[in-house]
Parts: structure tokens; C-alpha cells; sequence
């Protein structure tokens, strides 16, 4: 046609043009298949079929999310920073998948888990955030989420990382089994686990920081502590925000050296950081930290012997923090005030804890005829003492990344546990607690 009259082929094709579009918009019924979406299903199942040939390269290593969510009773996300916490730390990039459990039996609420997929659809638009949504009905929450962790993914196109939020409310709503359990059950598989606190006032997606990320490296955990920063930095929210990295170091060890080889590794794994050692002093144990560890016993002895239900223990549990309020506060040890170098965040749990002291014990105990256990007092020391030392150097920081300590074996600590934790981010805004899966996730070598 072009030879024998250009233009009127120039003409012919506009007219097509025009007749195909206009087709198109009216919405012209068809009775075919689409074409294009079979072969986007083939070479999605060509591409999920290699990848089961083996694990990635560490240098391949990314995290890919399950971001595990609480909704409300209209299907919302009880808080949507979480979601926007997930799509800053993964730039569009990756494996996302946003999951909730409704607490109902699936046979009787396929609609509700129908409408709170499509609500989780929705918010994840908003958020700008690239991944695939899911909502389960489980009458044991518990289960539920287990499930989930288990099976969310199709072969080898699975999450590595599980996120959540930190349980604000755990000594009123007692939900700390549920917290610990999911823990346990993403080490159980060998996930990492990040845990947000603090969330509700994180960043949004149109914000743009300025400052610092602290990164507290107190344990080697894969490089996850690294990685993670590495990444948010990618971000448009976090771009003009410097990585400081702070290691700690006792009486013995040599800091100089410590201060040297970690600036090496960053040096060769690309990643722009400052870098600081903190010796830690081994000082004596202060009055806050003693008081402090009896309290948690001393709450953790009276539930467990009581034998309540669990609505039972809540409303013990008010009625004691109620009292504590209530009462006029006793006469507060001197070298509880004097604590050197303690931060004003201690000198008023020292006044509190003085209260809910005297609330909790028996009528005619004292604090000084009771001693805690050795153990809880020393693991009590050190998150004091850890927590001293970053509300001291990070008490300005955008975000603040410490480790994730592993939960304990028995159940009967798991109170306990959360206590340490409470206390070793105390103070701190904005809080990304980090536990690696068991492998490394950075490395030097191609």
C-alpha cells in the first residue's frame, strides 16, 4: 500500500486506529480468552519452577515481608504506618504480603474475610505498596497466625521476614502470649523477625526525614542490623538521614581494634556509616534496677498462683494499677534518686515502681525481706544499663535498630521477657527490634 500511495496508507491506518479505539471504549462485548494474561500465567509458572533449583545467594538476599496486621470492625488496618513502614523498607521491590486473621469460623463468615481482603486491597493502594493481601478466619487467633506464617506463599515465591507491631497495652490486655507465640513460631521457621514499636507516629510515605538511624549492634545476628537500614535508605523518606552504627564492648575488650574491623566490613560492603564503640562499665546494681526486677516477679507469682481465667487476671491486673494510683507514694530510698547518670525516664519508674511495690505485696510485707532471682536481676542490669546508654547517645534519632532478644523456653517467663524488653526501649520514640533468621544475609564475597 505504502508503494503504490503513501498517503492513502497513512489514511487507511489512522481510520483503524480510530475504529479500534473507539471499540475499545464503548466496550464492545468479545467472546474470546485473553492471550495476553495465558502467557503471563505460563511464564509466571516457567519462572516459579526454576526458582525451586535451590536457595539464593547471600548477595541475592533481600527480605521478602509477611506484614502481619490487626484490623478493626470496619476492616482497617487498626494502623496503617505499619503498612507504610513496609513499603519504605521495600521501595517497591520484592515479595510483599499483607495478612490478618479474623477471630470467627470460616464457614460462617466468608463474606466478612471476602470485605476485609477488599479493605486490605485498598489500604495497600493507598500505601503504594506492590504485593498480594490475604485475611483467614480462625477461631484461635493463635492458630490463625501460625497458618499463615506456615503457608502464605506458593513455592518457593515465600516470605523470609515477618513484621508486626509491638503490643502497647500488654500488661492491661494481657497479650503477651499471643506476641511471644508468634515469635517462637517465625523462628520456628526460620524467619526474621522485625518488630515495630512505637509505629503509630512513624513517618509517612510523603514525609521527608532528617537525621540519624541508629543501628545498636549488641549481638552478631546474619547482618540483618546492617542490611536493614542499608535498605530504608533507599527510600525517598529516609535518603537524607545518616546510618550510625553503635557497638558495645566490655572492660576487656579491645575497642580499638573492634572500632577498626567494623569500619573495614562497612568499608567493603559498600555502606556509608559512622561508626562508635561504647564501653559498657560494669557498675553495681542500682536500687531502680532491684525494685524494678521485683515488681515483674512479684506480678508474675500472684497471677500464676491466683489461677484466674484471663478476663479474671485483666481485671486483677486494673485493679492494681488503679490502687498503685491511688495510694500516696511511700518514702522513696535516697540512693534510688541519686542513681548516677541514671536519665530522668528512671528516676520516675523509681517513684512508681515504689507505689506499684507496696500495691502488689502482701499486707505487712516489706520490699527488703524479698529477694528477686539472681538471674532476672541480671538480665534486669543489662537492659537497664543498655538502655541508659541509647536514650543517652540516640535520644534525637529518627530510628533506633537493637536486636530482638530470643524468647524463652518456658512459658512461664514469657512475662518476664516482655518486662526486659519494656525496659530496654524505654524512652525511645521510634523502635525496630531485630531478629535474624539464622542465616547471613550480607557478605564480602561474591
Amino acid at each position: 500500500m505504502f508503494i503504490s500511495s503513501w498517503y492513502y496508507a497513512l489514511a487507511a491506518i489512522a481510520i483503524a486506529v480510530i475504529v479500534y479505539k473507539y471499540i475499545e471504549y464503548r466496550g464492545a462485548e468479545k467472546e474470546w480468552g485473553d492471550g495476553i494474561r495465558g502467557l503471563a500465567l505460563q511464564a509466571a509458572r516457567y519462572s516459579l519452577l526454576r526458582l525451586e533449583a535451590g536457595p539464593p545467594h547471600t548477595k541475592n538476599w533481600r527480605p521478602q515481608v509477611l506484614v502481619l496486621v490487626k484490623l478493626d470492625e470496619d476492616f482497617k488496618p487498626s494502623n496503617s504506618r505499619l503498612l507504610s513502614f513496609s513499603s519504605q523498607l521495600k521501595a517497591g521491590k520484592g515479595l510483599t504480603l499483607v495478612s490478618s486473621v479474623l477471630q470467627a469460623e470460616f464457614k460462617n463468615s466468608f463474606g466478612e474475610v471476602s470485605a476485609a481482603r477488599q479493605c486490605l486491597m485498598r489500604a495497600m493502594k493507598e500505601e503504594k505498596i506492590k504485593g498480594f493481601s490475604q485475611v483467614i478466619a480462625s477461631a484461635n487467633v493463635a492458630l490463625g497466625l501460625s497458618y499463615l506464617i506456615q503457608g502464605s506463599g506458593l513455592g518457593s515465591l515465600t516470605h523470609n521476614t515477618v513484621i508486626f507491631d509491638w503490643p502497647d497495652s500488654w500488661k492491661r490486655k494481657l497479650t503477651w502470649k499471643l506476641f511471644v507465640a508468634t515469635i517462637r513460631e517465625a523462628a520456628a521457621g526460620h524467619h526474621a523477625v522485625l518488630v515495630t514499636k512505637g509505629v503509630s507516629t512513624f513517618p509517612g510515605n510523603k514525609e521527608r526525614l532528617q537525621g540519624s538511624v541508629d543501628v545498636w549492634w549488641i549481638v552478631h545476628d546474619g547482618g540483618m542490623l546492617v542490611l536493614l537500614p542499608f535498605l530504608l535508605r533507599q527510600s525517598k523518606v529516609w535518603k537524607n538521614c545518616r546510618l550510625r552504627i553503635f557497638t558495645v564492648a566490655q572492660m576487656e575488650d579491645n575497642t580499638i581494634k573492634m572500632k577498626r574491623d567494623l569500619t573495614t566490613l562497612l568499608y567493603q560492603l559498600r555502606i556509608d556509616a559512622e561508626v562508635y564503640v561504647i564501653e559498657m562499665l560494669d557498675s553495681d546494681i542500682s536500687a531502680y534496677t532491684y525494685e524494678r526486677t521485683l515488681v515483674m516477679e512479684e506480678r508474675t507469682k500472684m497471677l500464676r498462683q491466683m489461677g484466674l481465667t484471663k478476663k479474671e487476671r485483666k481485671g486483677v491486673v486494673d485493679n492494681i494499677a488503679g490502687a498503685a494510683h491511688q495510694t500516696g507514694a511511700p518514702h522513696v530510698p535516697p540512693d534510688v534518686e541519686e542513681i548516677r547518670g541514671a536519665s530522668s525516664v528512671h528516676r520516675r519508674w523509681s517513684r512508681q515502681l515504689s507505689q506499684d511495690t507496696h500495691a502488689m505485696l502482701a499486707p505487712g510485707a516489706s520490699p527488703a525481706l524479698i529477694k528477686p532471682t539472681e538471674d532476672n536481676v541480671r538480665r534486669m542490669n543489662t537492659s537497664v544499663k543498655l538502655n541508659e546508654l541509647i536514650v543517652q547517645k540516640s535520644h534525637d534519632a529518627k530510628l533506633v535498630i537493637v536486636n530482638l532478644p530470643g524468647p524463652p523456653k518456658a512459658d512461664k517467663d514469657e512475662q518476664n521477657y516482655m518486662e526486659f524488653l519494656e525496659v530496654l526501649t524505654e524512652g525511645i520514640d521510634h523502635v525496630l527490634m531485630v531478629r535474624g533468621g539464622g542465616r547471613e544475609v550480607v557478605t564480602i564475597y561474591s
